[in-house]
């Protein structure tokens, strides 16, 4: 008799090769050729509920350009796993031409000649169109946001989350939960949440001082879709006092909690739950551990590391689906539940190509109205750009490059550090700099660029840190993100090594001498969680440093060595 898991797996091999799930088919066009927008949402219909999937906005209301990572390192037994493909081993993975839309949408090869010719991608206004299309084939679909909306732009900034929290309410989502919103402090969000016309889920939110469930985030919502009564758990980002300063809240306290999420899911069956999907902001690998620990989950629908992935990865009888960042991507996600059983699914990643998807007159109303008193401020020009600006990537991104540059040369420091987030648009060479842009890779409520002096030997405590963070082989110790860039400072990383052993040969760049840990250095960065930081802001700093340049041109960075990977 097939197991549950064996027909799972058969039910993604058969949609693997018939097309109705991924990119399978999109990878088989031949390279370059036009594509419509009824090709983009084709679908067929299946089973007896849908899911909709999107995470990782990133208050990215407009349409941008986005490159995917051209290194995603896996440890442990993720090793060489995705989302730890990258490039043409991906496209060889998954079947994707060189040149098809699909290697635009999920690879970095070739980027800047594949973004002229397919354009920009995302726009909330463009994803309204793929919702509105979906619900019309399953007027009753699920439609689950993911978390990292309320932060990542100037407008965001400015309004304190308020233009995404209009725009997303005319999205009309059924959930979401959270990460980076608790940046605006927990006064704002406690304010926003108690007007959502929607659920704000969170298990894992948890009274700081009683240590208990926090009362504003229900741990879960019953829906009755398609017949079936569906429990949708939310699942916070756990490490939010340790990334994030909890400072901005400390009521909260938070962590992956899986004894509590056994518990969730076993009362949400106990009181009739048919289907259990998790909404998560925990990231993949996370969210892959928790799955082969936790029972009775269906669907993880997973956010926070921004992987883009065509077929859903299965563990045990978990599908965990992952629907990229910044508006990129929407996940449909079809399901056939019978007597309390996901007995198959049909998935698809449709990418959000901006010129193709019509966008949605109404949204776009809404987006235009929430940013037409910043319009001046958003387009105004600071510069150009020569070289490709990206964030991406486990050791560096030019726009990190570009920062760290500006620290430098500002702050007039020694070396500058800049945190390895994950979120910010591309821009492509040729292009003008406008505020807008540079806010897309700056804007947070903790921007400080702070200047201290700090011992080599403490140096080298931080980039050990940042490094356990990545590369512990063990997924529950690491918090997403990447390695933090530096500005001035080169080293070799043996990731295989345990922690305080993975750095060495740190040396300063402009003498080419050797780290000291008994010396002081005048260090510059930005993001730091201690509370009282001072300096000025981040994104006045690198205007500043724009202004003077004119237009930008970064030499290749070799300034890290990489073993073991």
């Amino acid at each position: 008799m097939i197991s549950r898991r064996d027909f799972l797996q058969t039910s993604m091999a058969a949609s693997a090769i018939y097309g109705a799930s991924g990119f399978g088919q999109w990878g088989r066009l031949a390279a370059q050729q036009a594509v419509t927008q009824d090709q983009l949402l084709q679908f067929d219909t299946f089973g007896n509920v849908s899911l909709i999937h999107i995470t990782d906005i990133h208050a990215q209301l407009k349409p941008i350009y986005f490159r995917e990572p051209s290194i995603n390192i896996g440890v442990g037994s993720n090793k060489g796993l995705v989302p730890h493909v990258t490039g043409a081993d991906f496209r060889k993975m998954y079947g994707i031409d060189d040149g098809s839309y699909a290697h635009y949408a999920l690879s970095s090869g070739d980027f800047e000649a594949l973004a002229k010719g397919y354009g920009r991608v995302g726009g909330l206004d463009r994803v309204a169109t793929v919702i509105n299309q979906i619900r019309s084939d399953r007027p009753d679909a699920l439609l689950l946001d993911g978390g990292d909306t309320w932060h990542g732009s100037y407008t965001c900034h400015h309004t304190q989350g308020q233009d995404m929290v209009d725009v997303m309410n005319a999205l009309k989502p059924d959930a979401m939960t959270f990460h980076w919103e608790f940046t605006l402090g927990s006064d704002r969000v406690n304010e926003i949440v108690e007007g959502l016309p929607f659920a704000a889920l969170g298990q894992n939110i948890f009274d700081a001082e009683w240590d208990e469930p926090a009362e504003l985030f229900p741990p879960y919502k019953f829906f009755e879709r398609g017949g079936v009564k569906i429990a949708v758990i939310g699942q916070a980002f756990p490490y939010m006092p340790i990334a994030n300063p909890g400072w901005m809240f400390p009521e909260y306290a938070f962590g992956i909690r899986d004894e509590n999420m056994q518990e969730m899911v076993d009362q949400a069956r106990a009181e009739g739950a048919e289907c259990v999907v998790v909404l998560s902001h925990n990231g993949f690998d996370v969210d892959k551990k928790m799955a082969g620990i936790v029972t009775g989950i269906d669907v993880i629908l997973s956010g926070h590391t921004h992987d883009a992935l065509p077929e859903p990865v299965i563990v045990g009888d978990t599908i965990i689906v992952a629907s990229g960042s910044n508006g990129k991507f929407v996940s449909r996600v079809d399901l056939d539940i019978q007597n309390g059983r996901m007995m198959g699914f049909r998935h698809k990643l449709i990418p959000i190509l901006s010129d193709v998807i019509e966008p949605d007159k109404d949204v776009a109303a809404v987006i235009n109205t929430v940013r037409e008193p910043y319009e001046e401020a958003l387009s105004e020009v600071i510069g150009q750009t020569d070289s490709l600006l990206y964030r991406r990537g486990n050791f560096n991104g030019t726009w990190d490059d570009l920062i760290c540059d500006a620290l430098l040369s500002e702050r007039e420091a020694d070396i500058a550090l800049s945190p390895g987030v994950r979120w910010g648009p591309s821009i492509l060479p040729g292009q003008d700099i406008t505020r807008e842009d540079l806010w897309n890779v700056t804007s947070m409520s903790y921007g400080k660029a702070y200047r201290n002096e700090m011992t080599g030997e403490f140096l080298h405590v931080v980039l050990e840190d940042v490094a356990d963070n990545l590369f512990n082989p063990d997924p529950y110790y690491q918090q997403g993100g990447d390695m933090v860039r530096t500005g001035g400072l080169g080293y070799r990383i043996d990731i295989t090594k345990p922690q305080g052993e993975r750095i060495t040969e740190m040396t300063l760049l402009k003498t080419g001498e050797k780290i000291d840990p008994a010396k002081t250095y005048q260090v510059a960065g930005w993001a730091s969680v201690n509370e009282g930081t001072e300096g000025p802001e981040i994104w006045d700093v690198v205007e500043s440093h724009i202004r003077k340049q004119g237009t930008v041109k970064l030499a290749p960075n070799n300034s890290v060595t990489v073993v073991g990977a």
